[in-house]
């Protein structure tokens, strides 16, 4: 096998683990998968709201889900300690929200203004589908710093998408957060320097009053014929 065919295939099962692990986990809320290879097999650390109900019992369902995952996987479950930071529990909420009948400019402002009081340096939402008709439409709430290509991108931006189930039909929900942490290129400290040199002010002579010089009598027009 070529190894063009074991990175489809790896990646093929990545992404049928976590649809199975988000049905899964839909109580606790899912927050994010994280897969790590370790000598001894390879290890699931799923990141939830409420692990509590993943864990269940004398953790009866944790050994349900790894036994159903497969014997050479090792799951474990992490709680998440900023809900409000991460975007796939964001985009599962407002999800939630618009299915209890929200209507969405409420809720993609209210859950803009809960990541920002949150600490996020910023976020955009992105509702599509049949928002309020039979057209398929697009709207976006946006607040802070958001950064689309780069490697910003990449090391300072969370994303999140989860479906809303509504009657017209499915909208699809998009959250991306920026983390409170992020430093942006542009963004340059120099190291070694407590406080920045004051400007030193200046002191001018003071400006005498002068009188007025008169320039001369006033002399009137002639007038025309």
């Amino acid at each position: 096998m070529t190894a063009e065919r074991k990175v489809i295939q790896e990646q093929m099962r990545r992404v049928l683990l976590k649809d199975y692990l988000v049905k899964e986990s839909a109580r606790a809320g899912f927050g994010g998968l994280e897969i790590t290879r370790t000598p001894m097999g390879t290890r699931v650390t799923l990141i939830c709201e409420r692990p509590g109900i993943l864990i269940g019992h004398r953790g009866e369902l944790i050994k349900r889900l790894t036994e159903d995952i497969h014997a050479r996987f090792q799951l474990d479950i992490q709680e998440e300690r900023a809900p409000s930071l991460n975007a796939q529990l964001m985009s599962e909420k407002l999800a939630s929200t618009l299915e209890r009948g929200w209507h969405f400019r409420r809720a993609g402002h209210s859950t803009v203004r809960r990541i920002m009081e949150a600490g996020a340096r910023g976020c955009q939402v992105i509702l599509s589908g049949k928002l309020t008709g039979e057209r398929h439409r697009t709207e976006r709430f946006k607040a802070g710093t958001i950064k689309y290509c780069g490697e910003a991108v990449h090391l300072w931006i969370d994303k999140g998408f989860y479906q809303a189930r509504l009657k017209p039909g499915a909208i699809g929900v998009n959250v991306w957060i920026m983390r409170p942490t992020a430093k942006l290129p542009d963004e340059i400290v120099v190291k070694g320097v407590a406080d920045r040199p004051k400007p030193i002010p200046i002191e001018l002579p003071p400006v005498e009053e002068v009188a007025p010089v008169p320039l001369g009598p006033e002399v009137e027009a002639p007038d025309l014929p």
